[in-house]
Parts: structure tokens; C-alpha cells; sequence
């Protein structure tokens, strides 16, 4: 059986760092990416990261995960309010799925209250900046690991 995790990010996260420290911090997603393979490694699994401002390219990266992941660490960006050929890819490739934010959406503007996707996501989790990518991986790897 696989023991590989896809991370997989959307719009505008490969400018975390400098765009709007404010709002996302300024660690870079290259930093969050380390520090998730050295913890997915100490539980024994691995990490394939993709980044893309393509909504394509992260439908097809979701394709891709059905045959070689356990599950996914996904933060959609933008594209958590608008897309619902993301939502489709999600239940369609039947992996457990944890939706990731850096920051509280709630607590923003009223359009990034709404998710496409978070009902069929395992669980969604956001507002604790880089922590959040390892809260969801942890809740990952234990739902894998419980099933």
C-alpha cells in the first residue's frame, strides 16, 4: 500500500512570504513544504508537493493522487470560493481530502465565508497560519491510519 501524501496548493501560495505577511505570514511555502516531508517522514510516509495557479493543473494533480496517495493536504486558494470542477475532482478520485487555510476565512471578507469544497473534504482546517498545514496533516494521517 502507498504511504505517500499529496500536498497540494493553489493560487498565489508560491508567493507566501511576502505576499501580505499581515494576513499569511511570512514563512515561504517551500518552508512549510520541508518541515511537512520531515514530519510525514517521522510517521512514516512520504510527500509529493504541487503547487499550480492553474485550476487544470490541480484537477489533474488530484487525478493523478487516486492512484499513488493515501490521501491529501489541500489548500485551494482562491479557487475554495469558485470551483466546483475541484469539487467534482475531490469526490471523484475518493481519497480522504483535508482542506487547509492559513488563515481564519471566516473572519474575512464575506465572500471567503462560502467553500465549494468542504463538504466533501474529510475536514477542513485554517486560521493558524503554517501550523494549519500541520494540524491537517496530522488529522490526515491519523484518519488513514484509523481506517
Amino acid at each position: 500500500m502507498s504511504r505517500e501524501i499529496l500536498v497540494l496548493n493553489g493560487p498565489n501560495l508560491n508567493l507566501l512570504g511576502t505576499r501580505e505577511p499581515e494576513v499569511y505570514g511570512t514563512t515561504t511555502l517551500d518552508d512549510i513544504v520541508l518541515e511537512l516531508t520531515d514530519l510525514a517522514a517521522a510517521r512514516g510516509y512520504t510527500l509529493r508537493a504541487v503547487q499550480s495557479n492553474v485550476e487544470g493543473e490541480l484537477v489533474d494533480a488530484l487525478h493523478a493522487a487516486r492512484t499513488t496517495c493515501v490521501g491529501v493536504v489541500f489548500n485551494p486558494g482562491a479557487y475554495t470560493h469558485t470551483s466546483i470542477a475541484l469539487r467534482d475532482a475531490i469526490s471523484g478520485v475518493m481519497l480522504p481530502v483535508v482542506e487547509t487555510h492559513l488563515s481564519n476565512v471566516h473572519a474575512r471578507e464575506e465572500f471567503r465565508h462560502t467553500s465549494m469544497l468542504s463538504a466533501v473534504c474529510l475536514g477542513v482546517i485554517g486560521g493558524f497560519g503554517a501550523t494549519s498545514y500541520r494540524l491537517a496533516l496530522d488529522a490526515l494521517i491519523s484518519h488513514v491510519e484509523a481506517a
